[in-house]
């Protein structure tokens, strides 16, 4: 007898409301993410001030509601102000982190700009690296100052009269890092960050600032680099960031679809750590988590070793993402939402052409890459409450990780329009998955309203520029609605999002 899945979900039985920045992303001047990605001046896409109109709609469709800018590793090498004033007078640079020429024709104003096309908000870095305090108080005053100070005025002449109003910062970016322009220890990191943001917050005490963790889980620091950063500013700070990538360089589906379980580790080592310093510090403050770097990232690594140096927006990080791609993002996402609770900032990494869920030709067209699919389904249908997901599924073993569950799922209560959403993927590579939902809180006039499923029989078919709906959602799943259950049979190696009706 085939073994099912059950899950019971309560609409008291809350995780947490959800932020709608969990669903965020980024860019970097890294590779084609900036220059033929989002800005490509003589596009036949391109507006007036260069923005690609069709990665914009592509963007507009993910609605995402902030994107981080702009590093990365870039930024500990970054002078804001080489990115601002009259195009013909900025200056070149080399660019260390990534090893190209930085010709500065997109910076501060040009991001802000494009925010706002973007329907998106500015999550800015500011660097920690090569620089400090000093520009830490300058650019959130040339930024959201109104004007009458040297910095806002600058501004102002610049051509933008009224504020940025940025309200979220990140004081640096991975400074635990030997690859970063000016790693430091725990202590010297807390310390300049605590310094940093005393003065962004004396010039706007609006804004909500994030800190440095560890650059991942796997440096030999973790945790105690977090102990130590938030010992110094947790009362100076709103988050503590979070970064992970995953790789099936090993080619074993199995295990590289379990990852999601260590990302729900690392979060919970997380939450532990920030609530330790919590105690010790006497606080009522809870820090929250900004999971501000993560996504699956190999397939380019080999290419970008054979690159030259001191290139122009070369192709860089330019995975190109399968089918089980899609099922390990769509797996983080959902434990995104089971964290919910705390880890109310996330930025997929990145929005075009690096390791992103969009690409383009230089040039050409621009297309949707099958991590696009999750990533849209959960922005647009996981607004509201995360609610536990009580769940009882067949498991298997890795060599690596034992007692995986074949169904990995989440629910989403959505009150204002009365629809609750299961985003559920079946882990199981060879077998459909039966699936039954218990909705007894929800009344028994439930009704369906679409069953969408992202699934291939190859699990390494991509979308290309030449075959660009290869992968594709359809809306043909079996969900079925009765009373107060529902019942599927999710496909095998699938990312299913079942929308249903509730009462009021």
């Amino acid at each position: 007898m085939q073994q099912k899945a059950t899950m019971i979900i309560d609409k008291d039985f809350i995780i947490g409301d959800i932020d709608n920045r969990l669903y965020g992303s980024f860019i970097e001047h890294l590779g084609r993410a900036v220059y033929g990605g989002i800005y490509e001046p003589g596009h036949p896409e391109a507006d007036e001030q260069g923005f690609r109109e069709d990665v914009l709609s592509l963007i507009q469709q993910l609605q995402v509601p902030i994107v981080r800018y702009p590093g990365g590793n870039f930024v500990s090498g970054y002078d804001w102000t080489d990115g601002i004033g009259p195009k013909e007078s900025r200056k070149r640079r080399l660019e260390l982190a990534w090893r190209t020429i930085e010709t500065n024709q997109f910076g501060l104003n040009d991001f802000v700009d494009w925010a706002a096309k973007a329907k998106t908000d500015v999550m800015w870095a500011i660097n920690l690296g090569t620089h400090g305090v000093d520009e830490a108080r300058n650019i959130v005053e040339y930024c959201n100052h109104a004007s009458g100070t040297y910095w806002s005025d600058l501004r102002r002449s610049h051509g933008y009269e009224q504020p940025h109003q940025i309200k979220t910062w990140c004081l640096g970016n991975e400074m635990d890092g030997p690859w970063q322009i000016g790693q430091k220890t725990a202590t010297e990191y807390g310390r300049v960050a605590k310094e940093s943001a005393k003065v962004m917050k004396w010039v706007d005490p609006t804004i909500e600032l994030v800190a440095c963790g560890s650059s991942s889980r796997n440096m030999p620091t973790f945790p105690e680099w977090e102990a130590t950063v938030l010992d110094h500013t947790y009362d100076h700070v709103e988050y503590l960031s979070m970064h992970t990538y995953y790789s099936n360089a090993a080619n074993d589906t199995p295990t590289f679809l379990a990852r999601s379980l260590e990302m729900d580790d690392f979060i919970k080592t997380l939450i532990a750590t920030s609530d330790y310093i919590k105690s010790k510090k006497r606080s009522k403050k809870t820090m929250f988590l900004s999971f501000d770097e993560w996504n699956v990232w190999y397939h380019s690594r080999d290419a970008d070793k054979q690159r030259d140096p001191w290139e122009i927006a070369p192709p860089q990080l330019e995975d190109i993402y399968t089918m089980e791609d899609a099922l390990l993002v769509g797996c983080m996402l959902i434990s995104l939402l089971k964290h919910s609770d705390r880890v109310k900032m996330a930025c997929l990494a990145q929005l075009v052409n690096v390791i992103a869920p969009i690409m383009t030709e230089t040039g050409g067209k621009a297309w949707m890459q099958t991590i696009f699919f999750p990533y849209l389904h959960t922005s647009v249908y996981g607004r509201g409450k995360a609610l536990v997901p009580l769940i009882h599924s067949p498991k298997y073993d890795t060599k690596e990780i034992t007692d995986v569950p074949f169904l990995e799922a989440v629910a989403v209560y959505n009150e204002e329009v009365q629809e609750v959403t299961v985003f559920a993927v079946n882990r199981d590579l060879e077998n459909a998955l039966p699936l039954e939902v218990d909705l007894r809180s929800f009344g028994a006039n439930s009704q369906l309203i679409e069953h969408l499923v992202l699934e291939n029989d190859d699990l390494k078919a991509r979308n290309t520029a030449t075959d660009s709906s290869r992968v594709t959602p359809h809306n043909k799943g079996n969900a079925e609605v009765s009373g107060s259950g529902l019942t599927a049979r999710l496909g095998k190696a699938s990312w299913n999002v079942i929308r249903i009706r509730v009462q009021a």
